[in-house]
């Protein structure tokens, strides 16, 4: 039988800083407030002419080189983003198979918020297990400043921009193999987390009908999120016999470190499982886990066989974990 393995991964981030302070001569704000209601003291903003696509590849260039494929034998490239370059074709993913020399593989974008990168990951997982493909591209990617309100002080403070990929591969070994994705979502909760206008659905003769920027019910998307992540990776764990000791490295999405923080508590794990990235990232919706996992290899502190659990919540409402070794060098 053919598993799928996570073979590599890399990671993006744009030069540019917005820290608090700059937030604060923006709007009615300041490092203080910021910090202690979301844990973030900085975010990576891209040059004006930089596109996702472009940190796309940039980041998909690393997990290539990591993982010793080479790139006529990868088959399948999918990009989890909500700021894709153009709305909404061509896909992202398209553009960055073409910038990285891919040739005429399959290549297609998914739209599952903060959630995209686990979502993509069980499609990979799907896709090799059937033996339709050998070796998948992922990538999160995100130019969240591209539909970000500089003047809402709810929303301006959240979020920033980058990418991260990995190499999803074919193997015959089941240490290697990703034990199990659970994915699911609820569109009652739709307008939590969305972008009302660009769409079928926007209004069309409001005056706000040609900004596209995020919208957020922050309270009540609180709520949600704790109740819900908690639970799925309660599922997922039991379903698999796993214990919460046995996780080498929880790796949530980087929203919000008060709901890491609870979910965490309510899962029994320690500070030295919990990964962290949001202080100096922001929250990146469907690049922050792998941004995250990327922060950690880099740092030393991942090495081939560490059991990681990830578990996000975004926007639609969606929500997914995943649990799977480390199968990198």
């Amino acid at each position: 039988m053919s598993y799928a393995a996570m073979r590599s991964i890399g990671a993006y981030v744009p030069k540019r800083i917005l820290s608090n302070q700059d937030l604060a001569a923006m709007v009615d704000t300041s490092d203080e407030w910021i910090v202690k209601r979301t844990g973030i003291q900085e975010r990576r903003i891209a040059a004006q002419d930089e596109t996702t696509s472009d940190m796309g590849a940039k980041a998909a260039q690393i997990a290539i080189e990591r993982s010793g494929v080479n790139k006529s034998d990868i088959d399948m490239l999918i990009c989890a983003t909500i700021s894709p370059d153009y709305f909404n074709m061509p896909s992202t993913a398209t553009l960055i198979a073409t910038k990285l020399g891919l040739g005429q593989i399959s290549a297609f974008d998914i739209s599952a918020a903060c959630t995209g990168f686990v979502y993509v990951l069980s499609i990979a997982k799907a896709f090799i297990e059937s033996g339709m493909k050998k070796n998948i591209l992922i990538i999160g990617a995100e130019k969240l400043s591209a539909i970000t309100d500089y003047s809402d002080r709810t929303t301006c403070i959240l979020f920033g921009d980058g990418a991260g990929a990995a190499m999803i591969c074919a193997t015959n070994d089941a240490s290697e193999a990703i034990r199990d994705v659970n994915t699911g979502s609820d569109g009652t909760y739709a307008d939590l987390l969305m972008t009302p206008n660009g769409g079928s659905g926007s209004i069309h003769d409001s005056p706000e009908r040609d900004k596209v920027f995020m919208q957020m019910k922050g309270n009540e998307t609180f709520k949600v999120a704790v109740r819900t992540l908690t639970a799925d990776v309660q599922e997922l764990l039991h379903k698999n016999g796993v214990q919460t000791a046995q996780i080498k490295h929880f790796v949530p999405h980087q929203a919000n470190y008060r709901i890491i923080k609870a979910v965490g508590d309510a899962l029994g794990l320690d500070e030295a499982q919990v990964v962290l990235t949001v202080g100096k990232y922001g929250n990146t919706s469907g690049a922050s886990i792998p941004m995250a996992i990327n922060d950690i290899y880099e740092s030393g502190r991942l090495a081939k066989g560490d059991l990681l659990l990830l578990d996000a919540f975004g926007g639609g409402l969606t929500w997914g974990s995943a649990l799977l070794p480390f199968a990198g060098k």
